[in-house]
């Protein structure tokens, strides 16, 4: 009977543990064969949707490590694209093009943001921390329309995408796709590595329990700071793919409506869950493409439907196909 009781949670652990990994699998599978519908439509049309969908993942990604696992409802999280874009934007003017240094300028400027802005904001709680970084990102967002010798809120047109190794492969619609796909998938596998490590656990617990983690020895401020400030750079990053996209930069990166559309990315996939992130990124970016074709007005319509969700399902879209409740 001993052995017959030991051996019962591995049969229920096991379904849940494939049922983890059929998930992210499905849904880059997905992406990856995403540039295929070109064949049925616009093919330009279907890479330039789909690689948005993959950039608003990526920041989706970066701010579910916030507020997911730390609980922190960051609304300066637009502000971070809008650095990380700016930083591409402005040394490609100045006639910088290799894309390795413009990735790297997007993910120290918008870290440093997040340092600096976050080392202020992790000092307050609650509605105030969520009016703080409001503030910030709005700072963010006027001096971005001040930068008159960069468009001011006109916005900056890039002349071309960045290089590689001297050569224009980003040029190519297809090979920017997957490249950004890629990037995609290594944010995931990072964010994952550090929610399930014990840098991971602290946070999490400070989230749950403050007060606890506390007690058994554990500072909650400075890992949360070095979530913020991953975060951030993630962020940074889906800037510089968004400027590459476009080949375009303007203050409208910055807006707290666009924090406030990651939010509802997070929320709506399922909160504390990498999967649900990039779910809930790929549903608001196709619903909004869609609906917009019908209606300007179509947050009007999409709204109820995000309130049902959030009424009825814990766990969000993820909660819904999986069976779990996360967050």
């Amino acid at each position: 009977m001993q052995d017959i009781a030991a051996s019962m949670p591995m049969t229920q652990v096991a379904p849940r543990d494939r049922s983890r990994l059929i998930v992210p699998v499905l849904l880059f599978a997905t992406l990856a064969l995403a540039p295929l519908l070109g064949l049925v439509g616009p093919d330009r049309y279907v890479l330039a949707l789909f690689t948005r969908c993959v950039i608003f993942a990526i920041a989706a990604l970066g701010l579910d490590l916030a507020l997911g696992s730390g609980g922190l409802v960051s609304f300066d999280h637009a502000a971070f694209i809008g650095i990380g874009a700016y930083a591409a934007g402005i040394l490609t003017a100045s006639g910088i093009d290799d894309a390795f240094l413009l990735l790297f300028a997007a993910l120290a400027t918008s870290g440093f943001f997040a340092l600096a802005t976050g080392a202020i904001s992790l000092k307050t709680r609650g509605v105030h921390f969520i009016m703080i970084t409001l503030a910030f990102g709005q700072m963010a967002y006027f001096v971005a329309n001040s930068l008159k010798a960069y468009g001011g809120d006109d916005g900056l047109t890039l002349a071309n995408r960045s290089t590689i190794f001297g050569r224009d492969l980003l040029a190519d619609h297809r090979v920017f796709f997957y490249v950004s796909l890629a990037m995609l998938l290594a944010v995931y596998l990072f964010a994952r590595a550090v929610v399930r490590s014990r840098f991971g656990r602290v946070l999490r617990g400070a989230k749950e329990n403050e007060t606890r983690i506390a007690a058994i020895g554990f500072d909650p401020y400075p890992f949360r700071l070095v979530a913020f400030v991953i975060s951030g750079m993630i962020a940074g990053l889906a800037g510089f793919l968004l400027a590459e996209q476009s080949e375009f930069v303007s203050p409208a990166f910055m807006t707290w409506q666009r924090s406030g559309d990651l939010i509802i990315m997070v929320m709506l996939g399922g909160m504390a869950s990498l999967d649900g992130a990039i779910l809930g990124a790929l549903f608001v970016v196709l619903t909004e493409e869609l609906l917009s074709g019908f209606t300007e007005h179509w947050r009007v319509i999409f709204g109820p439907f995000l309130v049902l969700v959030v009424l009825f399902a814990r766990g969000g879209l993820l909660g819904l196909l999986t069976g779990r409740r996360h967050g």
